[in-house]
Formats: structure tokens, sequence, C-alpha cells
């Protein structure tokens, strides 16, 4: 029977596709497991190999045959080969004319393909989807990209995509493959800003910390401390960095209502850098959380609450006890308690999961006043750890503060800031600003209103 091209009508592309078989050119990993799903969603699949007698197990249902043999028999061809053996796509040329081909590996070479077979229909996709997910199950929605210069070939593949459970997101052109092939390889790019700042944090208040309380005891008083680099040094440096890193992911908000503020309009882009600082908030968020839990985890190791209450007791007369002291104690503990529960109420809802059930108000609620109330928590948390501490000049090794004073500046700041921003008129000021009101409307505008006004 004489194959024609497939017909690519938005009525009738389900059908042809239906009607006969997609060919796979790869039997490795990817594409037994894109052939795996194919069948299970009612397609045929006819496997193109250079070696058929010996490419291993296939799922059940496939056929595998050579590539001129197979490329017959579809007009649906995935290439999952890599691109240093695309050279046997140049013998079949005459077979791939008007096909639609559609790069799914990883990494692909479209110029070499174009050069190989000039008069076929290339569709860039699906190499966002990973063999492991293949295998496990897609779940509902999973986004896969494409881009191409042939509509019809494109709107094919995303039918196909689409019949998989897949959310097919058109990226326009094939000019477009390179950024394609990038989203993959890339790792982990949002996180790269909060990752450096917390390992910057973290190398600088441990190095401050170590010269600042055991060399300082060493060199003053010739004890050696250094036993405490392991539990009680690293309990205050993730202290720290985690309440600067909290504070880091609303500080960028309260600079972007005072810039507001100060332009009188929302319609001005906000500095490069202050925008990418605001993008990467929720993973500062969370790797603050990290650091709270390993605070919380450190802190169970010392029986801090027994040694507080066994001092608050007068050794001179040892059934007095301090009740002030005792105060702070439980307020201290209490406060810390909060905020980390509050910190992992955010954590959760930081997730697609979560937040997606969510409505806008219910999250901005959450991520915004809850979020300011962990911050306040946890800075007073930090406040009466310190209490009266700064009052003594003893505290003040080689004339430097402590960690607890440094890493409450920013929280400090940050809650001053949103006091002033929630003053009414200032908020009532800010809120017109962002629905939409300009305090220096352009000058071309003025003069339109005015003549419309005449």
């Amino acid at each position: 029977m004489k194959r024609g091209n497939m017909s690519l009508d938005p009525l009738d592309s389900s059908a042809a596709l239906k009607s006969e078989p997609l060919c796979i050119f790869g039997t490795g990993d990817l594409g037994r497991s894109l052939g795996q799903c194919l069948l299970q969603s009612g397609y045929g699949v006819v496997y193109g190999s250079r070696r058929p007698d010996s490419c291993g197990p296939l799922p059940q249902g496939a056929q595998v045959m050579t590539h001129q043999e197979a490329a017959q028999f579809a007009n649906l061809i995935f290439i999952c080969v890599h691109r240093e053996h695309y050279d046997f796509l140049e013998m079949l040329a005459p077979h791939l004319e008007g096909k639609v081909q559609t790069m799914a590996s990883k990494k692909s070479s479209l110029c070499v393909l174009s050069r190989l077979v000039p008069k076929a229909a290339v569709v860039k996709g699906l190499n966002t989807v990973s063999a492991w997910a293949l295998q496990n199950g897609l779940p509902s929605g999973t986004q896969v990209y494409l881009c191409g210069n042939n509509e019809e070939a494109k709107r094919a593949v995303a039918e196909m995509a689409t019949k998989l459970g897949l959310t097919v997101l058109d990226r326009g052109s094939l000019s477009a493959a390179r950024e394609l092939e990038d989203f993959p390889l890339r790792l982990f790019p949002e996180w790269r800003i909060p990752l450096w700042v917390a390992f910057s944090l973290t190398a600088a208040f441990f190095i401050y910390l170590v010269i600042r309380n055991t060399v300082y005891d060493y060199v003053n008083n010739g004890q050696d401390v250094s036993y405490g680099i392991m539990v009680s040094l690293a309990n205050k440096v993730f202290a720290a960095v985690s309440l600067i890193m909290l504070s880091l992911c609303y500080l960028p908000g309260c600079i972007a209502a005072f810039l507001q503020l100060y332009r009188g309009t929302k319609y001005r882009r906000f500095p490069d850098w202050l925008d990418r600082w605001m993008l990467c908030r929720k993973q500062m968020g969370l790797v603050a959380l990290g650091f709270a839990l390993l605070h919380a985890i450190y802190s169970l190791i010392n029986p801090l609450r027994y040694c507080f209450y066994k001092s608050s007791r007068n050794l001179n007369n040892p059934t007095t006890f301090d009740n002030t002291r005792a105060w702070r104690i439980d307020s201290f503990y209490a406060l810390g308690i909060l905020g980390f529960f509050l910190y992992v109420l955010l954590g959760l809802t930081s997730l697609p999961s979560v937040g997606g059930s969510l409505s806008w108000r219910e999250f901005s609620f959450v991520q915004s006043k809850l979020g300011y109330l962990t911050l306040f928590f946890c800075t007073a948390h930090g406040y009466i750890y310190g209490w009266d501490r700064f009052l003594d000049h003893s505290t003040y090794n080689w004339y430097t503060p402590p960690v607890y004073m440094l890493c409450l500046i920013i929280p400090t700041v940050v809650l001053v800031f949103k006091l002033i921003i929630i003053i009414p008129c200032v908020d009532r000021t800010l809120m017109r600003i962002r629905q939409g009101w300009e305090r220096n409307p352009l000058r071309g505008e003025t003069d339109d209103l005015k003549f419309t006004n005449l």
C-alpha cells in the first residue's frame, strides 16, 4: 500500500495519527520510555535502529526494523539519538521528505539536520521530559516546549503530546531551539543568588566567630575551646544566617514600595538588581527555612533550658528564684518555637501543590502578613537572647560586637520600613499608585485631557 504524507488538517490529524504508527529513531532509554508512553496511549510504535537484531528489550507491542524501513511506515518521526550519530539521516533524505521530525534529544544540531534533510518539517520539542519521568508516569499537566517553522507540523506534535497528558507551550520558530536545549541543562538557575548569599554569610560568620571566640580565648586566657566549633559555634552561625536570609526576602519589597512612592508611578521598571532580587525571594525563604531547621536541631542537642533555669536560682540563697530571668527564658523559647512554626507554614505554602490550591488573597496573606509576623517573632527571639548583654563591656571581645547584634541589623531595618509603609497615609498613597494612579502624568496625556475638556 502506498503511503502518502500525513494530513495535518485540524479535523483529521488525530485520526491520521491513530491510523498509522509513529516512528522512533533510537532504542536508548529515552526512545524506549517514549515508546512505552505512546503504546499506553493507543498509538502504534515502530523503532528504527542501526542493528535491529541486537537492540535489547523493547516495549511489548512495538516493532523494530532498520531506519529506512521504519521511515516508510510513519510520517511523524521522533529522533532520540545523539547529534554525533546523525550521519545515517543523509542516506534517508529521500524517505524523509515532507515528514515531521521531532527532535526529542537533549542536545541536537538543527544546522546539521537542516543540511542533511532539507525538505523535512523539523520540530524541536519533548527534550525537557526525561526518560525517568516517562518511565515512572508523567504528572498531569507537565509542561513541554515546542518550536518550529512549520505550524502544521507543530500542531500535529502538539496534539500527540496533549494525548499523553502534557501541556504544550509554543516557543515560536526554530530560532528558539537553543533556548529549549538549555532548559534541561540548567543547574538551579533561580537558586544561584540565594545559595551564594547563604554561603557567603555562613563563611563570614563562621570565620568571625572562630576569631572572636576560639582564638580570643586561646590568646587572652590560654583556654582551648575549639570543641565548641562543631555544635555551639555552628548553632550561632545557622541562627544568624537564617534570620538575615528571612529579612532579605522582605527587604526588596520595602525598597520597591519606597521607589514607587518616590516616583509616584508603577509604570517605571525597577533596577535590574532589584528585579533579580525580587525574583529569587522564594528560594531565599526556603534556604532560610533550611538554616532555621538546622538551628532548631542543634539547639535540641544543648540542654540550654536546664542550664538557664539552674542559673536562675540565686547561688547565695538556693530557694530564691529569679522571676524576671525565668520570664526572659520562657519568652525566648516561646518566640523561637512560634517563629519556627510560621517558618514551616511559609515553606509549605511555597510548594506548588499547596500554593496552587490557595486563592491569590489567601496566598498573599500567608506570604506577606504571616511572613512579616514570622520575621517579627524571630527578631524578638534574637533581642530577648541578647537582653542587656550589650551593656556589658566584656561582651565585646577585641572591641567587636557579638553575632546576635550583627544579625539583628537588617531585620530591624526591614521592620522599621514596614512600620512606615503601613502608616495609613503612606499605605493609602501606595495603594493608589499600585492601582494605576500617577502623581505626575506625562505632559502629553495632560494636554490631551485639557483639549478634551475644551
